[in-house]
């Protein structure tokens, strides 16, 4: 297993401390702390290991030899006598829960953790198990009750039908513990779970090195504002050209530009270049941090921290999906898994026939992706496809299954499988990387560190523009200066959101504008999840889950239309700990020990039902019946592939661990398992079953419409509301469009980037 090199940028080492001598900030009380950890100690107990647990680790063995084994062995047995109520794990769990929980839950987290603290409480909510062991009959505490007694009142509440807040409160403390267990590093930037799970990060590599050597690519026009004072900020400012004043009084400083851009993703990144290479002074607004290929360190909890929107734990306000969204210079670009697809000829027909857009007819489209394609250098070829990859592809094969090759954003002999966590090789080319350096080579400039809190509005009184009741006359942003807040005015010709689906509907809505469809038609493209487990003793594919390019191959499930889209995901072991089901601790610690060698296909369905995200971090959505049916016949494929190319065994990831052994399986088996409608979560499931879904494609929240009845931007991207103000991101999508979207978001970021530009060269 590769050494962790950490020379990566001091946010993304991690390095929590073990010896207890850190200030937490969770503020739960000792009491609720003692429940906290018995609940930790039930999801993940220390127990024995049986004396054949290890023997697929040693059959995995390279060499055989008697010393490796041994490590092994003893890896393995540390692991399963570890728990999660051991220092720091519990105050750990609570700190990320407080900080990254939807606040109504926490608070139903704490009343229970409150009730259980005491033994009536303890009555109301674990029942008879809350009893002692003999006559006279005395209530226990939670944290006094026997473990096997806790992970039974956590069992029932997992399928409890009618208490749903019991089952919401299992949820959380599940998903935090599990994340936090398997993810969290010491001051020794490793966690011990991972040498049993055979889980490793990527050492170094002669293209990193390479990269490191060219410096930041975006230094010219970068401000980091948390690195600056009044002074020197200010110095910044007008080093890159831009006119500035400080009022130190109110903290506020105005900034005059021809563009600000809220958001530096697909989306905001080539709506920056273009822009700025028409010769616009552009400045673009960004709350999270600039890191490069050299700052990366593959480290799963800090990478997600600081790359993804709230720490990568972000989920639907009734639990059942869980959403992951880039937050960096560069956005989702600099986190997503590299697939270039070209929006579908079916999606761009419906757009022009159903929603009266004959932009997505027109050459210029077209002309679009193929910039866009060049600009990132899309790569048709795959030299080396990795462990999962491999296998979809095989499965196809031997059932008579076209699996397609996808395009990348990278070369062809990219095989970096944690470009989840920003591509250390520099190979992939991310916003960050391409756009982002055009626009500050054109004098941009990107402010890092900088929360946009809402347009500046004014009432438009233009002739010839009655439609537009309001004009945008800039930005009001904070950001953090020599440790203090201060606040950005930003006076600009156009102002441009950018920050996604997810955040572009609030700041909307902060900045008074009304629009019904800001906020709503939002599509999530719902993932499910099948796995596979292939022993390296029964098979020839080698290597492990975790290695090689993420997404290499697909499938499309559907004959005329494509109901599903198969493809391979990037787990790192604490985000797989989230979604595998919880029955005991003994059966997670089984699942999770056979991490680097259990394949994973999802199904994605382009979804017609649609929900809404109605204020920062508070998103709605219920799966539509016919997305339900599609995602079970994708996952039913997938199942099939999965067995295919040789899995021992096979499953979802439904709450009650549903699981079926291949070996010496008869096909009307197979089958009665795969038509069971309970397996895949279809309309006959039992209440007390349930699968968590997920999403990393947000799209639509501000659709464009032919009319502000139709839509919250015109086919330009401009407000229907307020002149001067557009739209550049994936909320502009009429509808989902069943493909990763980075592709098609870029492409329509740079048609509505050239016509504002056009519309700017009539601006006095």
């Amino acid at each position: 297993m590769a050494e962790v090199k950490m020379n990566g940028h001091p946010l993304l080492r991690g390095g929590r401390r073990s010896s207890g001598d850190i200030e937490y900030e969770h503020g739960l009380s000792s009491s609720q702390m003692k429940s906290l950890s018995a609940i930790c100690e039930a999801l993940i107990p220390s127990i024995a290991m049986d004396q054949d647990e290890p023997v697929h680790l040693m059959m995995n063995s390279n060499n055989g030899k008697d010393k490796k084994q041994l490590m092994s062995y003893k890896a393995m047995q540390d692991f399963y006598l570890a728990s999660a109520s051991h220092p720091p794990f519990p105050d750990e769990v609570a700190e990320l829960m407080v900080k990254r929980g939807q606040r109504e839950a926490i608070t139903l987290v704490g009343f229970v953790l409150w009730l259980l603290s005491t033994r009536f409480g303890t009555l109301i909510l674990c029942g008879s198990l809350s009893f002692s062991g003999g006559f006279p009959f005395m209530i226990k505490k939670f944290s006094d009750m026997a473990l096997e007694k806790r992970e039974a009142v956590l069992q029932g509440w997992s399928k409890t039908k009618f208490f749903t807040p019991l089952r919401l409160v299992f949820f959380m403390v599940k998903i935090f513990c599990c994340y936090t267990f398997y993810s969290l590093v010491l001051e020794d930037s490793e966690n011990k779970s991972w040498n049993a799970i055979g889980y490793g990060i990527p050492s170094d590599t002669e293209s990193s090195e390479a990269q490191q050597q060219e410096g930041r690519p975006l230094e010219k026009g970068i401000i980091e504002t948390k690195d600056h004072n009044d002074s020197s900020l200010v110095e910044a400012f007008k080093r890159r050209g831009l006119n500035v004043t400080l009022d130190p009084k109110q903290n506020l400083y105005q900034i005059e530009c021809d563009v600000v851009i809220v958001g530096s993703g697909c989306g905001g990144g080539v709506a920056a270049a273009v822009l700025a290479s028409s010769g616009y002074k552009v400045v673009v607004i960004e709350k999270g941090n600039y890191f490069t290929a050299q700052d990366y360190t593959s480290l799963e909890a800090p990478s997600m921290n600081q790359l993804y929107e709230s720490g990568g734990i972000l989920a639907t306000l009734n639990g059942s999906m869980l959403l992951l969204a880039g937050s960096t210079v560069g956005g989702g670009s600099v986190v997503n898994w590299s697939a270039c697809i070209r929006t579908p000829h079916n999606v761009l027909n419906e757009w022009v026939e159903k929603h009266n857009l004959p932009m997505f007819r027109t050459s210029d489209y077209v002309s679009a992706m193929d910039i866009v394609s060049a600009r990132l250098g899309v790569n048709d070829k795959c030299n080396e496809e990795g462990f999962q990859n491999t296998i979809l592809r095989k499965g196809c094969q031997k059932l008579g299954l076209k699996a397609e090759h996808v395009a990348r954003n990278s070369s062809e002999n990219h095989f970096c499988g944690s470009c989840c966590y920003g591509c250390r090789t520099g190979d992939k080319r991310g916003t960050d990387t391409s756009w982002l350096v055009d626009a500050v080579n054109c004098g941009a400039v990107v402010l890092t560190g900088c929360m946009a809190e809402r347009f500046i509005m004014k009432q438009n009184d233009q002739i010839g523009n009655k439609t537009k009741k309001k004009k945008c006359l800039g930005l009001i942003a904070r950001a953090m200066a020599g440790g203090v807040t201060k606040k950005l005015q930003f006076q600009s010709k156009v102002s441009i959101s950018a920050c996604g689906s997810l955040l572009t509907p609030p700041l909307l809505i902060s900045s008074g504008l009304k629009n019904p469809n800001i906020g709503k038609n939002l599509h999530l493209h719902p993932v499910i999840f099948a796995w596979g487990y292939f022993p390296e003793s029964e098979t020839e594919i080698k290597g492990k889950s975790f290695e090689g390019g993420i997404i290499t191959s697909l499938h499309k499930v559907g004959d005329s239309e494509c109901r599903a889209l198969l493809e391979t995901p990037a787990f790192g072991p604490g985000t797989l700990s989230t979604l595998v089901p919880w029955v005991t601790g003994h059966d997670m610690k089984q699942r999770m020990a056979k991490y680097s060698r259990t394949a994973h296909i999802f199904a994605l369905v382009r979804d017609r039902g649609h929900g809404s995200v109605e204020g920062r971090g508070r998103i709605n959505y219920e799966l539509d019946e016919f997305d339900k049916g599609n995602l079970r016949e994708g996952l039913k494929t997938a199942l099939r592939i999965l067995v295919a190319a040789g899995a021992v065994e096979v499953g979802t990831h439904r709450s009650d661990g549903q699981r079926i052994k291949c070996k010496g399986i008869k096909d009307e088996d197979l089958e009665e398992f795969l038509n069971d409608d309970a397996v895949v979560g279809g309309p006959k499931s039992n209440e007390e079953l349930w699968t968590l879904y997920c999403s990393a494609h947000h799209l639509g929240s501000c659709r464009m419409g032919v009319n502000e009845e139709e839509g919250a931007v015109d086919e330009n991207g401009e407000s229907w509301e307020a002149q001067g103000l557009f739209v550049c991101d994936a909320s502009v999508f009429p509808s989902a469009i069943g493909v990763n979207p980075m592709i098609t978001i870029q492409s329509i970021s740079y048609c509505l980037s050239k016509g504002i530009a056009k519309s700017l060269a009539s601006v006095p």
